[in-house]
């Protein structure tokens, strides 16, 4: 059985459990370090950082602003930022732009102390020669018999968004021209945010291709000896087919643009990557998903098959947990928590796949409510956003209501709809009423309730 499979099964977990998504953004790197997991996900006018001590917690926790830039020429657009550790400083990897896509370039910041979340200052414009002048983005970091390269997603012979290498003389300065890297994609638009893995000999080169907006973004995977040049295109040895892909059976769609990293106590490869409930085209409701992988018996990764927003997985090896626990729409609860109802709801399983454990219920009928009951520190309410859903007014311990709109230009399951604020430790209440209004841009005026996710600490 695959890792993430297992996981999933709901076999045994000394630490705890945690469900997806772990962030509402697209884009996602993360690394363990000192004790703390650190996220970050594309946010477009600035770079903001996640940390955490549990991965069960990331949902939760505040983001930190690491990185603004005053400068106009590379001020706006701001993606996929990586950041890595190289003799006691982390360096920061971004692409920006003036608000011209073409105009995207990669740049590097330099951290002021040894602390992820920085402060940082600017340090460099990374151009291979050869490409001075052209759009780039998705850097990466790859690290290959001593030394540092430049990966990213740029113009070349192949694609305006294709696979790139750069040497690195520094983390910071780029010592020569890039070489075209062609990867196969099944598709002919897009191969972009390469990253890697290091094991049994090999450096593996996973990217994803495809537009990020259609169902069909997936990663595929080319491989180098360990004793090879990088920068010879014909050292690099293209593996058939997609590795990680949509998977409908589990409402996923378009999973992509990852990153690895290792649990707490190094035992363990996880994917973190982002990945849709709508097999629409879009941008939007991209969020953070991860998972464990393996590896096959040939040495090569086995990412497996993307787990459904809702699965229940087993905290990384190391994570201290304690997790969080799930309260269902019909009162199911793997914890101390219930959810009761006033006034007449609808309830089925049409919404299958979108929503947890296949079902949930709604309703447009002003006054009802729906009444979450836990024990905890903080409650998070993930559902339905729909074309003809309408206003919600939100109270915790019957406190002042907070008004929310549940309407979605396209409709997607578990998202998440709201975050309370930091409680006291113990018994408490949130309150759903539905108001029965509605925006001019939504049809109807309804209300999903589907999954409570409780923290505990």
């Amino acid at each position: 059985m695959h890792p993430a499979a297992a996981a999933a099964s709901g076999r045994a977990a000394a630490a705890g459990t945690f469900r997806n998504p772990l962030n509402t953004g697209p884009d996602p790197f993360m690394t363990y370090w000192n004790g703390n997991y650190y996220l970050t996900t594309t946010q477009g006018g600035s770079i903001r950082m996640w940390r955490s001590p549990s991965l069960s917690t990331l949902l939760t926790a505040d983001p930190v602003t690491v990185w603004t830039d005053t400068d106009a020429s590379r001020d706006r657009d701001i993606w996929a930022p990586e950041f890595y550790r190289f003799d006691g400083r982390w360096y920061l990897y971004y692409t920006a732009d003036d608000g011209t896509d073409d105009h995207h370039r990669i740049y590097v910041a330099e951290s002021d102390r040894d602390d992820p979340a920085g402060p940082y200052h600017f340090k460099a414009k990374l151009a291979p020669p050869n490409h001075a002048a052209d759009f780039a983005i998705d850097p990466g970091i790859l690290q290959h018999n001593g030394r540092l390269y430049l990966a990213y997603s740029g113009i070349n012979a192949y694609q305006h968004n294709g696979l790139n290498i750069a040497p690195l003389s520094n983390p910071y300065t780029v010592s020569g021209d890039a070489v075209a890297i062609d990867g196969a994609g099944g598709c002919p638009e897009v191969r972009e945010g390469p990253e890697f893995l290091y094991r049994n000999g090999r450096t593996w080169m996973t990217y994803s291709t495809c537009d990020t907006g259609k169902p069909d973004y997936q990663v595929w995977m080319m491989s180098l000896p360990s004793g090879a040049d990088p920068l010879v295109p014909g050292n690099w040895t293209q593996h058939q087919g997609a590795v990680f892909s949509r998977a409908d059976a589990h409402g996923v769609y378009g999973p992509g643009h990852h990153a690895f990293f290792r649990s707490p106590d190094g035992t363990e490869d996880w994917i973190v990557y982002h990945a849709k409930t709508t097999s629409a085209y879009t941008y939007g409701d991209r969020t953070t998903r991860a998972q464990r992988i393996g590896w096959h018996p040939d040495g090569s990764p086995d990412l497996g098959v993307p787990l459904a927003t809702g699965a229940t997985q087993d905290l990384p090896s190391g994570d201290p947990g304690p997790g969080a626990y799930w309260i269902n729409d019909d009162g199911r609860s793997n914890g101390a928590g219930s959810v009761t109802y006033t006034g007449t709801w609808n309830a089925g399983s049409g919404c299958a796949v979108q929503c947890f454990w296949g079902d949930d219920h709604w309703s447009d009928r002003a006054q009802n409510t729906a009444t979450f009951t836990f024990t905890g520190t903080r409650i998070a309410l993930l559902s339905v956003r729909d074309t003809g859903n309408g206003y919600a007014a939100l109270s915790i311990d019957g406190g002042p209501e907070q008004r929310l709109d549940y309407y979605g230009a396209i409709r997607t399951g578990e998202t998440l709809q709201y975050l309370s604020p930091r409680l006291p430790s113990g018994r408490h209440t949130l309150r759903v009423r539905v108001t029965g209004e509605h925006d001019g841009q939504s049809q109807a005026s309804f209300v999903s309730v589907d999954r409570a996710e409780v923290y505990v600490n």
